[in-house]
């Protein structure tokens, strides 16, 4: 492309199928490039690594939409549907110091490494049994299909955090009908989705009631009678706090970990080379391949492609562009995440790269705190697939997948493939 180049359009369906050349044009010609969002609103995209490092980082770009220069309508078009009618905006995605650190430090508890890594046999056990079902389905004994995205990487995520919430297992079906509503809708029609989260909001506050009346007669060691807990002794955490962390927990838990896995999954499929090293390494015991792996399919189709939304409280510059206050700040991290001037050959995967500082977690104060569960559900689901159905393919042409049309997510709708249904 040269200077004269027309800006790509972007947030075309055609763009979601592969928006990595729009990006690579955004981060040459207009790397901090103020466009009009599929729901009207006007906000900079900012493409280039290091100006994305330092956006994420800024103190004077607040995650509160009150500061939102837009008239009063636009306001309720910058975050997730419903949550402002459900009163869920009380969460770590939506808030600024000091408010953030007080809750962040209060949920950081669950997700010590130590948390992590003793929920890891209960993960290993959800990811057997969802494959035990999908070989159990297969009708055939000579090809086995499933779409690996709503029979194993939707489901998985969802009933881990449930898991570590504390939401009863009769209830959790339940919980996963309101987020396939979440999943499907995401990128259309905003009532299917704000009807889901009024569910879950009333779901929750009577949860969180029944929990408090329960508090110390045992079985109270999951993460919403943990944020109870720290509410009673003086943290000052309201109802609807718990219940919008809760909330946040659950909707930023369980779709970021879909996409890593579906993503992942397809990348790996669409880079026969890359999966077989994993696969050789896998049978030979090792996880360091497995571990640098996951980073890499975090790197390089990551799960989300804009972090959740910014505003600046004053007028400032991103990378020589000024920015007026009030303004909305999107810092796409599937551009920068891809910036020749930080990674070498970046749209190549390469299993192996060491030099990896991604930003698919985000960076500064607002680095994703599930990041550790994250990370172990998409390790344990990777090599648990690989190993059980080694012969793992793509069904159809991938000309023929669509991916979910939505602002701050990637992720395939679907992901049809075939295998060998047999049990080891």
């Amino acid at each position: 492309m040269n200077d004269a180049a027309p800006a790509p359009e972007l947030f075309t369906w055609e763009f979601a199928t592969d928006p990595y050349p729009a990006y690579a044009w955004l981060r040459e010609h207009a790397p901090v490039h103020r466009t009009r969002l599929p729901s009207g609103v006007e906000a900079w995209l900012v493409t280039r690594y290091a100006d994305a490092k330092q956006a994420l980082a800024d103190q004077r770009l607040s995650k509160n939409a009150v500061h939102h220069a837009e008239p009063a309508h636009a306001k309720g078009k910058t975050g997730i549907p419903g949550e402002r009618k459900a009163e869920l905006m009380t969460h770590l995605l939506n808030i600024d110091p000091p408010d953030h650190t007080r809750l962040r430090r209060l949920v950081s508890k669950a997700f010590t490494p130590r948390r992590v890594a003793e929920f890891a046999p209960r993960v290993q056990e959800l990811t057997d049994r969802l494959i035990d079902t999908i070989f159990e389905n297969q009708h055939s004994a000579e090809k086995g299909e499933a779409d690996l995205i709503h029979e194993f990487a939707f489901p998985l995520p969802i009933y881990a955090i449930c898991d570590m919430l504390g939401v009863p297992r009769e209830d959790q079906d339940d919980f996963r009908d309101w987020a396939g509503m979440m999943i499907r809708h995401g990128g259309g029609p905003r009532g299917g989705v704000a009807r889901s989260v009024k569910k879950m909001r009333g779901y929750l506050a009577e949860l969180i009631h029944r929990k408090r009346e329960d508090l110390g007669q045992g079985g109270d060691d999951d993460l919403i009678s943990g944020l109870i807990r720290a509410g009673d002794h003086g943290e000052h955490l309201t109802e609807n706090e718990a219940a919008a962390m809760a909330f946040i927990l659950l909707f930023a838990g369980f779709e970021t970990t879909v996409n890593l896995i579906g993503n992942g999954v397809y990348a790996l499929l669409r880079n026969p080379g890359q999966r077989e090293r994993l696969q050789v390494s896998l049978a030979a015991g090792e996880s360091e391949l497995l571990e640098t792996g996951v980073e890499e399919l975090l790197r390089y189709d990551g799960p989300v492609e804009l972090a959740t939304w910014r505003f600046a409280t004053q007028p400032l510059s991103i990378g020589g562009q000024d920015i007026a206050a009030g303004d909305p700040v999107l810092v796409v991290l599937a551009a920068a995440d891809r910036d020749p001037e930080r990674f070498t050959d970046p749209d190549t995967l390469d299993l192996s790269r060491r030099d990896n500082q991604h930003l698919g977690y985000g960076h500064g104060i607002h680095y994703c705190l599930g990041a550790p569960l994250a990370r172990l559900e998409g390790q344990t689901a990777l090599a648990t697939l690989l190993r059980r159905m080694p012969d793992l393919r793509l069904a159809g042409d991938p000309d023929d997948l669509r991916w979910r049309g939505g602002l701050i997510m990637r992720g395939l709708r679907t992901l049809p493939v075939e295998f060998t249904p047999r049990r080891i």
